[in-house]
């Protein structure tokens, strides 16, 4: 089969031939993928960021937001049959540890991660576990919500946390409205009553933010803490959801946290500078966010199938991987980018 495989560091991706996967355990599950997401963590895999953290062995396969067809499963697998239509959860887990006990699978001891550090779904098959396959509603296609499996979970997952701990009347500031934001300000306004405040650069994202939800949609052009105060009588949001997480967006978002507020890490990029006698003097919170758990999947794919969440892609051939990862490295994705074998 055909896939796009990272060969090395500070290098470009190369398609090639490889043999197809098999099933190899009674829970495994083969996907003909529909389609695959690129994410700007696959740039920092290419520049070598992760590759002492997951130790992978080149060249493998990269692509870790998925979605396709059932083609083949072990013969213990039953919550999935050939030809359903599934969305992938990004780990594979083993169901077996404290963390997968609890539901927070995502913390998951045993897990492997197609796409980080075993083969991943930028090809035609990929191979993973039945605790991983979510079928979707029929009027969903895998096209459209492949970028969903990650960016749309990460997103959820983050603005979900935001959600249970605001109420009505409250204010949570969303920095980004691109791959991740924008699928973020859709849930939040799907499960909260919070008021949204969305800060970007680019007055198109803005603009979009507030098409799609948005309650303010304010261009990062340098009066924005200004604008969320003002906003805010002064005092902050009870929330702030980053996911931007570099270009002094960090600094930029506690200066518009109110006391006691809490503050969604999601984007990653430069170090959270913050005086421990400013944390501790006014209890602000910092929360980290990676991907989400399989139920969070779940209850995603129920808004996506409700038309509630709704992702803006741009399409390319498997064979044009290249000018997918260009485009998004120089910004001219709007939305997600999707390779289609």
């Amino acid at each position: 089969m055909r896939a796009v495989q990272v060969v090395g560091y500070h290098t470009k991706l190369q398609l090639t031939e490889i043999a197809e996967p098999e099933i190899h355990g009674p829970l495994d599950v083969i996907v003909r993928i529909g389609g695959a997401g690129v994410c700007r963590t696959d740039l920092h895999i290419l520049e070598g960021q992760w590759a002492a953290k997951t130790g992978v062995a080149l060249p493998y396969t990269i692509g870790h937001e998925n979605a396709g067809w059932v083609h083949a499963i072990g013969d213990a697998v039953t919550n999935v049959k050939v030809g359903d239509k599934v969305i992938l959860h990004p780990l594979i887990t083993c169901g077996l540890c404290r963390a997968c006990r609890f539901g927070d699978d995502v913390h998951c001891e045993n897990s492997r991660f197609p796409g980080i550090d075993t083969d991943g779904g930028y090809a035609e098959y990929l191979r993973t576990t039945a605790r991983s396959v979510v079928r979707i509603d029929d009027n969903l296609e895998p096209a459209d919500v492949a970028a969903l499996a990650d960016a749309g979970l990460t997103a959820y997952h983050a603005a979900a946390k935001a959600a249970r701990a605001t109420r009505p009347g409250d204010v949570c500031v969303m920095i980004g409205a691109g791959g991740l934001g924008h699928i973020g300000i859709q849930v939040l306004k799907a499960i909260s009553a919070a008021t949204l405040v969305v800060i970007d650069r680019n007055p198109a994202a803005v603009q979009l933010a507030v098409e799609i939800g948005a309650d303010h949609g304010i261009v990062a052009d340098g009066t924005q803490i200004a604008k969320v105060l003002e906003l805010t009588g002064g005092k902050g949001a009870e929330a702030v959801v980053d996911f931007v997480g570099e270009g002094g967006a960090t600094a930029e978002g506690v200066a518009m946290l109110r006391r006691a507020g809490n503050y969604y890490v999601v984007g990653y990029g430069e170090n959270i500078d913050v005086p421990t006698i400013d944390i501790i003097s006014t209890e602000i919170n910092f929360i980290g966010n990676l991907v989400g758990s399989f139920n969070d999947l779940q209850e995603l794919m129920v808004l996506a199938a409700q038309g509630k969440v709704a992702l803006h892609t741009t399409k390319y051939p498997l064979a044009d991987f290249q000018q997918a990862i260009d485009d998004l490295d120089a910004g001219r994705v709007r939305g997600r980018a999707i390779l289609i074998p």
